[in-house]
This record gives C-alpha cells, structure tokens and sequence, in this order.
C-alpha cells in the first residue's frame, strides 16, 4: 500500500515525464542520467514495500537536486520539478 509521499512521488515523477516530453533539445547525457534516477526511484518504492533497501538507495535526493542545477538555464520548468522531486526524496530519507 501506498503512502501519501509515496504518492507524491509518483505523482512528481509524472509531472516530470510530462516536462520532458514538452522540453526541446535535451542533451543525451542529460536523458540518461534521468533515466537512471527515474529507475533508481521506481527501484526505491518496489523495495520499500518490501523494507529491503540497502545503502545504495540513499542520496537520489541529492543526485535530483544536482540534475536540477544542470538543467535551471535551459529548462526551468524541468529543474522546477526536480527540486521538487529532491525535497520529496529528501524528506523520506531517500
């Protein structure tokens, strides 16, 4: 069952799914690294209902806060929700 950060993520992570669709000229290193935290967090959730994390499932809130910083120039409505995403992630110890 999920709990209302939980939800809150999922619902963050949405939101950021639909930024970056709407977002031109997204460099690859940039998709990539995106696309590994959003694994990573999907990781994250699947395992905490489980109660099975480990140590490397800590710091993907600061990972999503430095992503926020690369992307503030060029896309701000796309480090807007990941600074979000990074206080969220931060607040449940992630």
């Amino acid at each position: 069952m999920l709990n209302e950060n939980d939800s809150n993520l999922k619902a963050h992570l949405k939101t950021l799914h639909r930024s970056l669709a709407d977002t031109d000229e997204v460099d690859e290193e940039l998709q990539m690294l995106l696309r590994q935290l959003d694994g990573d967090i999907k990781q994250v959730l699947e395992r905490r209902a489980d109660a099975d994390l480990d140590a490397n499932t800590y710091g993907l809130g600061s990972r999503t806060q430095e992503l926020s910083a690369r992307f503030t120039a060029r896309h701000p409505n796309v480090a807007t929700t990941l600074r979000e995403l990074g206080n969220i992630l931060s607040s449940m110890g992630i």
